[in-house]
């Protein structure tokens, strides 16, 4: 049994690079909106953010903002994602009638101590009573349910909006880690050069990522799979409506997917024998929205020779794994960056 009993007042948030993850104690997920805000340039005061301030981006007039301040996993911007944070944390606070909760955050593993400093006070300006910082890879770990206080080897692959990260983990640890920039986005970025390299067509960011998820994959589907996409026409500069299939989407996102492969092969040729042998047996686990994409732990057990699992709800992992800390928090005081208390 926890020393640590729930109570509702506890928050886990997943601080994402493309969305910003919160989950409430008894509720499950309360919000998950993009990790957008906008800003009122004079007054530095917030007009949106979430999905309101997403509809802003590249839409706004000069003396309006909206941005995403959070770039490859990392803080682009402290001052909007700190006005970001408190908003949405208080938000969440004032529609579940929440005074005062502990919060336990998600972030990159390649935060720096300013940046650790900067997410902490924005979580107790929002009202936050205590505030703990976990590294994504770890949160993403126990939110997939592996056991990472034991002394045996996990690997998790966690491949976000900015960044994919790559732990091996033991005993409430991180022996051996990796973080690559390129991930979601990159990957929609891909499609959108594809697109208008070989087919002419100028698409958007939702559109490209609307054709990951449908018909993305990392190896051949068993049948292939087109979808209608809209874009501008580059040579007569006019809407225009266009078929793209699965293989083409699987072309676009080749080089990036090959790079994500080969960061988790360095990751386990660095690997200690020991938990090597640890991880043959248990296999990798991927997380984060990356992990959806068609045939991508097929392809990734083909080059590892690997047993290769999807976590369940692999979008929650990291954002369930810093409310379930909160839970154990004796047991996973270790995986914590940092151990910041307010009273």
């Amino acid at each position: 049994m926890s020393l640590f009993h729930w109570s509702s007042k506890d928050i886990g948030v997943d601080l994402g690079t493309a969305n910003i993850i919160v989950t409430l104690k008894g509720k499950g997920i309360v919000l998950n909106e993009p990790s957008v805000v906008a800003i009122d340039k004079a007054t530095s005061t917030i007009l949106a953010t979430g999905n309101e301030a997403k509809e802003m981006l590249g839409r706004t007039p000069s003396s309006i903002i909206a941005i995403r301040p959070m770039q490859d996993g990392v803080i682009a911007d402290f001052t909007a994602t700190q006005l970001m944070l408190k908003n949405m944390l208080q938000r969440v606070c004032r529609r579940y009638n929440v005074a005062r909760p502990r919060v336990v955050v998600g972030v990159p593993s390649g935060i720096t101590e300013v940046e650790e400093r900067a997410v902490e006070e924005s979580v107790l300006q929002a009202g936050a009573k205590e505030v703990y910082l976990i590294e994504e890879p770890m949160a993403a770990a126990i939110g997939a349910n592996l056991d990472v206080s034991e002394p045996s080897g996990n690997i998790i692959v966690d491949i976000g909006g900015g960044t994919t990260e790559v732990a091996v983990i033991s005993l409430g640890g991180i022996v051996i880690s990796n973080s690559l920039r390129i991930a979601g986005d990159e990957l929609n970025q891909d499609i959108i050069n594809y697109v208008k390299r070989e087919m002419n067509l100028a698409i958007g960011e939702t559109t490209a990522e609307q054709v990951k998820i449908a018909i993305g994959c990392a190896k051949p589907l068993m049948a292939e799979e087109s979808m209608q996409i809209r874009g501008r026409d580059l040579v007569t500069g006019l809407p225009e409506t266009l078929v793209i299939t699965s293989s083409q989407v699987q072309e676009a996102m080749q080089e990036s997917i090959d790079k994500i492969v080969d960061v988790v092969k360095q990751t386990l040729e660095k690997t200690p024998p020991e938990l090597a042998s640890d991880i043959m047996e248990r296999g990798i686990v991927l997380a984060g929205g990356g992990a959806l994409i068609h045939n991508l732990d097929k392809l990734l057990a083909e080059k590892t020779e690997m047993p290769v699992y999807i976590a369940e709800n692999p979008l929650e992992c990291v954002a369930k794994g810093a409310e379930k800390t909160l839970e154990d928090l004796e047991k996973l005081r270790a995986v914590l960056t940092n151990s910041r208390r307010r009273r």
